[in-house]
């Protein structure tokens, strides 16, 4: 017994000596304003208008989140992708909010907010294996090309679910949906948003969308490991937007319509 109350002494002392850590996070927010890291190239998510401006689904809930904590200001971080946890570790950001799926390889260097959407990997076609290619499993063939973006999830699915077709990676989604549309490569594997948009705007009569996804992948919001209230904060923040429909609001402006392409293209 003694034991178990001298350990649960320890405990209660390591806990309140850890307090003004996790609590100094949210008011060095509320001081200095909210750094987010994001890469402005995965549409609806987030994307560069024609001037110059960071916009999008996270953007749009990253300045309700400045509101909600009450932080100074807001700063978006561009970040390139291979870089973005990097960036958050070595405290470039606060936090990344750029479409990340939550996966247990990450979860070893991160911790996540709970999900704030449900997303899965979707097929964009070369126009003229309409037909021949209806589903993934057709592609897994060695005569096939398949594409995606490297480091992302859609890599891992053409891996994983599509293991016999040749796999090509590219830096940007751009790039390999443009290949796609060229004839290099025979499909592009990739988040259903994504994809539903780029087949809008680079793609529409040249491809086709599959658009029914292969696989289920949570999205959430990635910070440093360690900070129990900051993260209790998001969690709260989140559950607040999805009762009052904001967050509803939201999905519909950036993922039920594409009005907002004007603005890209």
């Amino acid at each position: 017994m003694k034991t178990r109350l001298v350990a649960l002494a320890a405990l209660a002392l390591f806990s309140l000596n850890l307090s003004p850590a996790w609590a100094g996070k949210l008011e060095q927010i509320k001081k200095d304003g909210l750094r987010v890291c994001l890469e402005p190239a995965y549409m609806p998510f987030e994307m560069t208008d024609k001037r110059g401006q960071i916009i999008g689904f996270d953007p749009d809930l990253a300045a309700l989140m400045q509101k909600d904590l009450g932080a100074a200001k807001l700063e978006l971080v561009s970040t390139a992708w291979d870089g973005i946890i990097p960036a958050l570790l070595t405290n470039k950001c606060d936090i990344i909010m750029s479409g990340m799926t939550i996966t247990d390889e990450r979860k070893q260097t991160v911790d996540f907010s709970e999900p704030y959407m449900l997303v899965g990997q979707t097929i964009l076609l070369r126009k003229d294996l309409a037909g021949k290619v209806k589903s993934y499993k057709d592609l897994n063939k060695p005569e096939y090309k398949t594409a995606s973006k490297l480091g992302t999830t859609g890599e891992i699915a053409a891996k994983k679910y599509i293991p016999k077709a040749q796999y090509f990676s590219y830096e940007t989604e751009a790039e390999g949906v443009m290949e796609t549309v060229n004839g290099k490569v025979d499909a592009f594997v990739y988040d259903g948003p994504y994809n539903l948009v780029a087949n809008v705007q680079r793609g529409e009569g040249k491809l086709v969308f599959l658009d029914q996804p292969f696989t289920d992948e949570p999205i959430g919001w990635a910070i440093a490991k360690g900070d129990p209230a900051f993260l209790k904060a998001l969690n709260g923040f989140l559950a607040k937007i999805k009762k009052d429909g904001t967050h509803d609001k939201l999905h519909q402006k950036w993922f039920k319509n594409t009005d907002w392409l004007k603005d890209v293209q």
